[in-house]
């Protein structure tokens, strides 16, 4: 027969006990599960607000999300807060395409810089430029937009540099043209032979978006001029609306 321990003999059933989950397991849990819905949350409300526009009501992202209003009202104190939030997760994006369009040295020029616009769009990363003038700009905001702004502005002049980009174009060309495409309907990419709304929107919003993107190459200069180009500093003066003069987001 087999001796058991001291210590077994005086803690019996020990063997067969399963330790208790710790309170820090628990806390993981719980947090794993909030990054979650705030995921969540964040995807609806890029969504709801490009497609919508920003004047859409935040109880179509709690319900696009599938979460409470007061699970959302808890991590985004107001809608001004979230759109805000969305405003710096996009100039983030925005400046990681960039510094990977720059950092790419197994593509041409012209191609690195048409993959950064395309994978912006896809970002929707420029969906929430409407809202300037709406929206006043947090300081840390600001400095991504100068950050972005820095990004771009050399991805463009290398590609002209190159001879892919046509000359006349400036940065804020590019900002405006992802506000338009950023917004669009365009929610999957077409199938083969699609005929449904979706694949009709897709189609749409690809050809046409190849279409401008032809506009962009120098060739294209040579037929038409561009019209004066606005300047960085007037783009970024949209946003520099006064506390007291912006309207009810609510």
């Amino acid at each position: 027969m087999t001796r058991r321990s001291s210590s077994e003999t005086a803690r019996p059933g020990l063997i067969d006990q399963q330790p208790e989950q710790p309170p820090l397991d628990r806390f993981r849990g719980r947090q794993a599960e909030a990054a979650v819905n705030d995921a969540r949350v964040l995807e609806a409300a890029r969504e709801i607000f490009a497609t919508a526009g920003w004047e859409a009501p935040v109880s179509l992202v709690a319900q696009r999300a599938g979460v409470g209003m007061g699970s959302l009202y808890r991590r985004y104190g107001s809608k001004e807060d979230l759109l805000r939030h969305l405003c710096l997760l996009s100039l983030q994006q925005m400046k990681t395409e960039a510094e990977a369009a720059l950092n790419d040295p197994a593509d041409s020029d012209w191609h690195k810089f048409e993959a950064f616009v395309r994978r912006c769009v896809s970002h929707r990363a420029g969906a929430f430029g409407p809202i300037a003038g709406h929206l006043p700009a947090s300081e840390e905001m600001s400095q991504a937009a100068e950050q972005v702004n820095h990004k771009v502005q050399k991805l463009v002049k290398r590609t002209q540099r190159a001879g892919a980009l046509r000359p006349d174009v400036t940065a804020v060309d590019i900002y405006q043209l992802l506000e338009l495409f950023s917004r669009s309907e365009r929610v999957t990419e077409p199938q083969s032979h699609g005929d449904t709304v979706s694949d009709l929107q897709a189609i749409r919003h690809e050809r046409i978006l190849t279409m401008v993107l032809a506009g962009l190459r120098p060739e294209a200069a040579e037929l038409h001029s561009l019209p004066r180009a606005p300047s960085w500093r007037n783009y970024r003066a949209q946003w520099a609306t006064a506390a007291n003069e912006r309207p009810d987001l609510s």
